[in-house]
């Protein structure tokens, strides 16, 4: 009403203001406001405008109320109630309305949100089922293609040994591929969900008339109709085939196979063996023993020193454990004989420490005749007794001592011994000395018995414990004045020795034979095969893998382990690794797996009977190392092998003939088939002047002693009188042999000590720096050659391979690269640095002249005077003295080309007489170092000589 009042111009009357009401009660409230509000965003917020126009307008309007006429001012009163209540109500539908139209657009956004949810839920449900479903079909196709694998593997099963004679084995694996092809075909028949009964004959569509009465006309079918087949159902068939059945009949299962078909022919030579003998082992050890490793093995979780101990209760020498002490403490000198295994160079040490004969400040000496045995006995007994390695029990060998103030146990080798006794004559220092492995009859260990013999008489309180691993203890007992032998036994099962009926005339290929024969016949259980050196063990190794592959899967898995001194470590622990389930370990090993190494899992060993041995002719001055017949006592030995664990056998490669009347007893010492100049050096500086009447167990021969003696006086070492020179005192402090240490010596006249102790370092090493192997011999002698520049020699090529070793930061890799061995180069550095540490000790200065190598191979020559050749006219070369021809190995860098003259490091008998280590030199050198041992007129003699065809030069000097 107010909204029309404000559209007329004039001033409302009364009469205007009663008919707008009157016109404004005949509309429709509800049906107006609800237009109103429907009209639209537009005409709510035009109306808004207008009522906001009246409000701001409102005291204009009271002003134009109050100018008119003024009994008018109670209807204008009553009019502004109206609007204020009007206002109210629409404020109050609009604030429903904003309400209503908030919940609406909160509903709205939750089924937003609930949609998005419901989608991202349906999509993941429906990525799940495209994805199980994807699979399903990938497995369905994966079956596929297995199943027609499969085929394909039958058909060329079938094709390729159709006809053969298969294996157990591959039986089973042939009727396991079939059983899975049939199995795999039956599982759609097998998947379905619903039942189909099976094919009738009488189906609607399919009825088969065949099928129908086949059952009616078997009986009248003739044999031809059924394959060639009688017909079981006529009763004159039925009797004919029982009747022939009669007559062919065969005793035992029908089905069981003869005895020629358990194995197959997979090689053509066997060799036959006899049982010759067996021996035999400890049984009541053996129960006991077995009984102790059952126990053991029921313990889940033991501590590492809880095994340990009880490991050693688990030894044959544990049970012997008080008497053996008391024996020991009732006799100064005892000889303890037990085999290898039984524990005696790990747990008497120990046995002894614990029973106090380590208290003040004593300690417990025990020797080994090599490094590798005494560094691993060492750990292991540290191990034991729960110590740190170089603490309580540690271990010193030839250029490294692994000891402390602490060590109370020391494993040692017998040379180190040796030269304890020249700091300390007495060794006060040491309670008990067990010698070790006392049979192997080294140098070092022959010359330890005459001193320990000696130093026994003045030292009643020193206990000498001589411990050997044969039977052969009484020499032992009558040498030191019949000592007690003490017995432990240590095998617990018996051996079973076999002979071959014949000699075989190669040992090498009745090896192999033997192997493959033993691999495929018997049980589970590793192979050990003795072979004489590298060179045949590396031919076993090929023959064995060539022939392997032949046979393919026709026999178990044989892994092969060669172990010999110049393999690689990495390839040498490979022995004492655990042999994969199914499969057969062989281990071809030189005569070290006699004594120093235990393999577990050793059933079989395979002796043709065969080792290397070195030599030396005192007349040529020459080493050979060559194949020789082995001794009883190391038969015993190899047999021995095998009982440790279990019942074992030993195949002789040769005849017990053979072994009976051609065998020595023992293996000849080797003090009586070496050069002895170190011994006698070593004698001389402990003061012992009569070398020839020294207590020897077995005397060595006096004509190498004489040489030896003469050696020492041309290298200036004794005087003419026999007596030790200052330079021969000096000479002795060095741990090397004397040509090397007289070199060393020798280095201070020419200001070379660094080169020269480098060089001495890498002889010291041997012949193992280089590393050939068989599939890159080409690319190792290219990498080889490098370090020949100029013609210089194999002494320089040392020096240069170290040095450049060294400026490499003595890297690994560089190693691999140029075919060196690490652990050889590792070897040499710690020995170059001991020999720097002991230049200080003699009072030579460290000096270099690297430009200056004429110096170098001065300082060579006053070491190796005696080894020194001439090139003839027929191009052969001949020693000075002895005019002896020799040869220059092929390993030297110097092999293909002719020089006038060479200074070698060694002469060896292998096919031929070879020169190791050579360099060439100038022939005048020799008669300036050692004029009291070359004269000018040799020298004149080579010069002038005509050389065939012009070949040979002289280095200028």
């Amino acid at each position: 009403m107010n909204r029309i009042l404000e559209f007329d111009c004039s001033c409302p009357t009364t009469e205007t203001r009663l008919f707008c009401e009157e016109l404004f009660r005949r509309i429709p409230r509800n049906k107006g406001l609800s237009s109103s509000v429907s009209g639209g965003s537009s005409d709510y917020q035009e109306l808004r405008k207008k009522k906001k126009y009246t409000l701001l307008d409102a005291g204009d309007e009271e002003e134009r109320s109050n100018v008119g006429v003024g009994n008018e001012k109670k209807d204008s009163g009553e009019s502004g109630n109206g609007r204020r209540r009007y206002r109210k109500r629409r404020q109050e539908e609009e604030d429903e309305e904003e309400e209503t139209r908030f919940q609406h657009q909160t509903k709205e956004e939750e089924m937003k949100d609930k949609m998005v949810r419901r989608f991202k839920d349906t999509m993941k449900s429906e990525i799940v089922a495209l994805r199980e479903a994807s699979r399903a079909r990938y497995l369905k196709d994966r079956v596929k293609k297995k199943l027609e694998e499969i085929r394909d593997e039958i058909e060329d099963d079938d094709n390729m040994f159709g006809g053969i004679k298969l294996s157990e084995f591959e039986t089973l694996r042939q009727n396991y591929k079939r059983r899975s092809v049939e199995v795999i075909k039956s599982r759609p028949e097998a998947d379905k969900d619903y039942y189909e009964m099976p094919e009738a004959y009488d189906r609607d569509g399919v009825i088969n008339q065949d099928k129908r009465f086949a059952a009616a006309v078997q009986r009248y079918k003739e044999p031809g109709e059924t394959g060639g087949k009688m017909n079981s159902f006529r009763d004159q068939e039925v009797w004919e085939e029982n009747q022939i059945g009669k007559a062919t009949v065969k005793f035992g299962s029908k089905d069981k196979k003869t005895k020629s078909d358990d194995y197959q022919y997979v090689f053509d030579n066997q060799i036959v063996f006899t049982k010759t003998s067996v021996m035999d082992g400890e049984k009541y050890e053996n129960d006991l023993c077995s009984d102790r490793q059952q126990e053991s093995q029921s313990r889940d979780k033991l501590t590492l020193f809880t095994k340990h101990q009880d490991q050693r209760r688990n030894l044959p020498i544990y049970h012997y454990r008080e008497e053996l002490l008391k024996a020991i403490k009732d006799h100064q000198i005892l000889v303890v004989v037990g085999e290898t295994g039984s524990g005696k160079t790990t747990q008497l040490p120990q046995y002894l420490h614990e029973a106090g004969y380590t208290e003040h400040g004593k300690k417990i000496a025990c020797t080994q005749p090599r490094r590798v045995a005494a560094m691993s006995v060492a750990a292991r007994v540290s191990k034991e007794m729960g110590v740190k390695l170089g603490h309580e029990v540690g271990y010193s060998i030839r250029f490294e001592d692994c000891t402390s103030n602490k060590t109370v146990l020391e494993y040692m080798t017998d040379g180190m011994l040796l030269r304890e006794f020249l700091v300390d004559p007495q060794l006060s220092s040491y309670s008990v000395v067990m010698v070790d492995e006392a049979h192997e009859r080294t140098i070092s260990t022959d010359i330890l018995f005459g001193l320990l013999k000696d130093l026994s008489r003045s030292r009643s309180d020193l206990k000498l414990l001589i411990s050997s691993a044969t039977l052969d203890a009484e020499k032992f007992s009558d040498y030191f004045d019949r000592a007690p032998i003490f017995k432990i036994p240590g095998r617990r099962f018996p051996i079973d020795v076999l002979n071959t009926k014949a000699p075989e005339p190669d040992y090498l290929d009745a090896a192999v034979s033997t192997v493959l024969q033993i691999h495929v016949t018997q049980q589970q259980g590793d192979i050990l095969v003795f072979l004489p050196g590298q060179e045949e063990i590396e031919s076993a190794e090929e023959i064995l893998k060539h022939r392997i592959r032949g046979l393919r899967s026709k026999i178990a898995e044989l892994i092969i382990c060669p172990v010999y001194g110049n393999l690689p470590t990495d390839l040498q622990v490979k022995i004492f690794e655990p042999t994969p389930e199914g499969a057969r370990k062989v281990v071809l090993a030189t005569n070290i797996a006699e004594t120093s190494l235990t393999i577990d899992g050793i059933k079989y060993v395979v002796d043709p009977g065969f080792c290397k041995l070195k030599s030396y002719n005192p007349r040529t001055g020459m080493d050979s190392l060559l194949v020789h017949p082995i001794s009883k006592a190391s038969a015993m030995q190899r047999a021995g092998r095998s009982g440790r664990t279990g019942p074992g056998l030993c195949y002789r490669l040769y005849t017990s003939y053979n072994y009976q009347n051609d065998m020595e007893e023992n293996t000849v010492p080797e003090i009586q088939r070496t050069n002895l100049a170190n011994v006698i050096l070593t004698l001389k500086n402990l003061g012992i002047h009569d070398v020839v009447h020294f207590d020897y167990m077995d005397p060595p021969p006096v004509e190498v002693i004489v040489q030896a003696l003469e050696l020492l006086t041309v290298l200036g070492a004794l005087d003419i009188k026999g007596e030790l020179t200052l330079v021969g005192r000096r000479m002795a402090e060095f741990p090397v042999d004397p040509m090397l240490s007289k070199m060393i010596i020798a280095s201070e006249k020419y200001r070379c000590s660094e080169e020269v102790i480098t060089i001495a370092a890498m002889l010291d090493v041997g012949n193992s720096i280089f590393y050939r192997p068989k599939n890159k011999q080409v690319l190792a002698d290219n990498a080889k050659m490098n370090f020949y520049t100029e013609n210089c020699g194999d002494h320089i090529a040392l020096l240069k391979v170290y040095n450049s070793w060294k400026e490499a930061a003595f890297s690994t890799q560089w190693c691999f690269e140029n075919f060196i061995q690490v652990r050889s180069m590792k070897r040499a550095r710690d020995i170059r640095d001991q020999l720097e540490g002991l230049l200080e000790r003699v009072g030579i200065m460290v000096t270099s002249s690297a430009d200056d190598l004429d110096a170098v191979k001065k300082a060579i020559i006053s070491g190796f005077l005696p080894h020194s050749a001439k090139l003839d006219k027929f191009g052969l070369y001949q020693t000075f003295k002895n005019r002896q021809t020799v040869h220059i190995h092929p390993s030297s860098g110097l092999a293909q080309s002719l020089s006038r003259c060479i200074i070698y490091h060694e002469l060896v008998l292998t096919t031929k007489e070879y020169t190791r280590q050579v360099t060439e030199v100038n022939p005048q050198w020799l008669v300036e170092i050692a004029p009291h041992y070359y004269s000018q007129k040799d020298v004149e003699a080579l010069k002038l000589k005509k050389m065939a065809r012009g070949e040979g030069r002289a280095t200028q000097g």
